[in-house]
C-alpha cells in the first residue's frame, strides 16, 4: 500500500501513531506486551520514514530501544505531547473522584451489596459524592488530601 501525504499530513500522522505508542504503553496487563510491541513497531516505522522525508530534524535513533522516536526537544513542542498530558491528568482525577466515591458507597452500603451492584448502578449512586470530589480536586487539588494512618500502623 502506499499514501501521498502531504506534509502537515505527515507530520500529523506522527504525531497521532506517537500519541498512541505513548498511551499503550501505559497497559501494564501480560497480555498486552505484543500488542505494546506492534504499537511501538508501527510508530518506529512511520518515524523512520518520516526522517527521510522532510522531517528529520524531528526523528531520532534510540540506540537503547532500537527504535526510531521523536527527539523529546521536539516532541515537547508538539500538540500530540499536550494531548497526552492532558489525557494523564484527566484521567487521574477522574480515577481519584471515582474511586474514592466507590469507597464511600462500600462503607454507606458495606462491601457485599457494593459487590453486588453493576458499574451502572455504582456510577448512579456515587454521582454525588464524584461531584463533590470533582468540585474539591478542581478548587484545590491535592492540597487538601490526607492519609490518615489507623491506629498501630506506623
Amino acid at each position: 500500500m502506499h499514501l501521498r501525504l502531504s506534509d502537515q499530513e505527515l507530520a500529523t500522522l506522527v504525531e497521532m501513531v506517537s500519541l498512541a505508542a505513548n498511551v499503550a504503553s501505559w497497559n501494564q496487563k501480560e497480555s498486552a506486551g505484543d500488542k505494546i510491541s506492534a504499537f511501538e513497531e508501527l510508530e518506529s516505522k512511520i518515524l523512520e520514514k518520516a526522517g527521510h522525508s522532510g522531517l528529520g530534524d524531528w526523528i531520532e535513533f534510540d540506540e537503547e530501544s532500537q527504535r526510531f522516536r521523536v527527539k523529546q526537544e521536539m516532541e515537547e513542542r508538539l500538540f500530540y505531547h499536550e494531548c497526552y498530558d492532558e489525557f494523564r491528568n484527566e484521567s487521574f482525577w477522574d480515577e481519584l473522584a471515582v474511586r474514592l466515591a466507590d469507597r464511600d458507597l462500600a462503607r454507606a452500603i458495606g462491601f457485599k451489596q457494593w459487590e453486588a451492584l453493576s458499574e451502572e448502578e455504582r456510577r448512579a449512586r456515587t454521582a454525588a459524592w464524584e461531584k463533590r470530589y470533582w468540585e474539591e480536586f478542581s478548587k484545590h487539588g491535592v492540597e487538601r488530601v490526607v492519609v490518615v494512618t489507623p491506629p498501630g500502623e506506623g
